[in-house]
């Protein structure tokens, strides 16, 4: 029989998962963290909006300080792929492919998968590399304008969300043009806020994107193309959410998990953290979801131990 081993089992190893390992083991719990890989954090080539890093910090890297600093006070890192979580008592099970083991407490921070342009994964991780192909203007909305803010931006995804990141995107540069994969008709209003801004808008679907040049050209069916000298995609993304759905927990219209103000959530002993819960992706944002659900399972544990003021 699998005995409790753990206080806590952290589901996934991005920024916030790898956040609450350090708090947990800091706060001398067992903890043990999953990660099966695909952080989005991971393919960040260079973050210059990081606190504390003015000269920028890979993605890669600040992750490995990260795993570095969790492991130097105890926490167990693991590469791993939870395919299952079940109440065990008051406790949590979790299973998978050489795992089985028993935890008080459950932290899911498994993010999200941003949907991506149908390209070749070494051509899609050239492209982000060298800054022809990004996700996150808020991250880097800077770095695509250039250094006189004047670069040619491209946002490809004409539904509302696309039609908001090109505005957004006019911040940094005058020259935003917003493409499509699909036919379709943008609503009144979006054109009208695409014009009064400078957005150029190309109702003609994108068949296909060559980033071997300086610039980034996309093709449609009638062998036209344009060029751009970075692309945003803004077509959304999935969130990492099988567990959740799994345990009926409550989700919002973009199945993120919706959490307390401490990150619980609607079962004992379960908490979220990171882009997986609803509100805004930046990796601060992650990390401060996790010192808050870790410091709460901390006390949720002190309390079920009898360790807090009766």
């Amino acid at each position: 029989m699998t005995t409790t081993t753990y206080d806590c089992a952290i589901v996934g190893g991005g920024p916030a998962g790898l956040t609450a390992a350090i708090y947990l083991a800091r706060f001398r719990r067992r903890v043990v963290l999953f990660d099966r890989g695909g952080s989005r954090a991971a393919l960040i080539p260079v973050s210059h909006n990081h606190a504390g890093f003015p000269e920028g910090i890979a993605g890669g890297e600040l992750l490995a300080r990260m795993g570095e600093q969790a492991a130097e006070y105890g926490a167990e890192l693991r590469v791993g792929d939870v395919a299952e979580v079940a109440a065990a008592g008051d406790d949590w099970r979790l299973g998978g492919a050489g795992i089985d083991l028993i935890a008080r407490t459950v932290l899911f921070a498994t993010g999200v998968d941003n949907r991506r342009p149908e390209l070749d994964e070494a051509v899609h991780r050239a492209a982000l590399a060298a800054g022809k192909l990004r996700y996150c203007p808020v991250c880097d909305g800077w770095e695509a304008g250039g250094p006189d803010f004047g670069a040619r931006v491209g946002v490809v995804g004409a539904k509302s969300h696309g039609v908001a990141e090109a505005l957004f995107l006019r911040t940094f540069t005058p020259h935003v043009r917003l493409f499509t994969l699909e036919e379709c008709e943008l609503h009144e209003k979006d054109r009208a806020d695409l014009a009064d801004h400078g957005v150029t808008w190309d109702p003609r679907p994108v068949t296909a994107y060559d980033f071997s040049g300086a610039a980034v050209r996309l093709c449609f069916a009638d062998g036209d193309a344009a060029e751009v000298d970075t692309l945003y995609p803004a077509l959304g993304s999935e969130p990492n959410d099988e567990l959740i759905q799994a345990l009926g927990l409550r989700t919002d219209s973009d199945r993120c998990v919706m959490t307390d103000k401490h990150q619980q959530l609607g079962l004992k002993g379960l908490f979220a953290a990171g882009d997986l819960v609803a509100g805004l992706d930046q990796i601060s944002v992650a990390m401060g979801h996790a010192a808050i659900a870790a410091v709460a399972i901390h006390n949720d544990l002190r309390e079920r131990d009898g360790a807090t003021p009766g």
